[in-house]
């Protein structure tokens, strides 16, 4: 199989690849969600050592940049109450967490969720967490343009291999909510 992005040697259906897949992510990807099936979803292999951002897209395709996106989990906090959610922008920008993300979370101060917490409540590795699979009970906020990708690149739950999604698949995850401004440059 070919991957429709990037420059990949080993691509295949997600639903084939399902024992490279952190728990969480199998069960998602095996359930499908908004009519997408996991034929849609493609898994490519990589090498783990290259799974960051910059070096990863150096090495399968400088394109990939601007058609591949980061899945970050936050930790809003009002009063007592903490509210985990995850935020989805593209990679070439970052997320607005102290504007766009406080105020839709309602949160008083929002920070990224420290990494055992990211890892303990997700079930997935750090540096691989992708926005299938996460927890249904949490909000799942989307940058409007990875929606509006044909093709993109995100974590598979570990930091060996990622996954290749329509980005209107994204849209139709539980929890998501599409939320303009989220992703900002520089």
């Amino acid at each position: 199989m070919r991957a429709p992005i990037g420059s990949f040697e080993n691509a295949a259906s997600a639903a084939d690849r399902l024992d490279l897949l952190t728990a969480p992510v199998a069960a998602a990807v095996t359930a499908g969600w908004g009519g997408f099936p996991a034929e849609q979803i493609i898994h490519v292999d990589s090498d783990p050592a290259i799974a960051d951002t910059a070096v990863f897209v150096e090495h399968h395709g400088t394109e990939l940049l601007d058609r591949s996106a980061n899945c970050v989990v936050v930790a809003g906090k009002r009063g007592g109450e903490v509210t985990l959610a995850a935020c989805l922008v593209l990679s070439s920008t970052r997320v607005d967490v102290n504007g766009v993300v406080r105020k839709q979370l309602g949160a008083r101060k929002v920070s990224f969720a420290p990494m055992d917490t990211a890892v303990g409540e997700t079930g997935m590795e750090y540096g691989g967490i992708t926005p299938i699979g996460l927890p249904a009970a949490w909000p799942l906020l989307i940058d409007p343009a990875v929606v509006d990708e044909e093709w993109v690149l995100i974590g598979s739950g570990s930091r060996r291999g990622k996954l290749i999604v329509p980005g209107k698949a994204l849209a139709a995850l539980p929890g998501a909510v599409i939320v303009e401004g989220l992703g900002i440059r520089g």
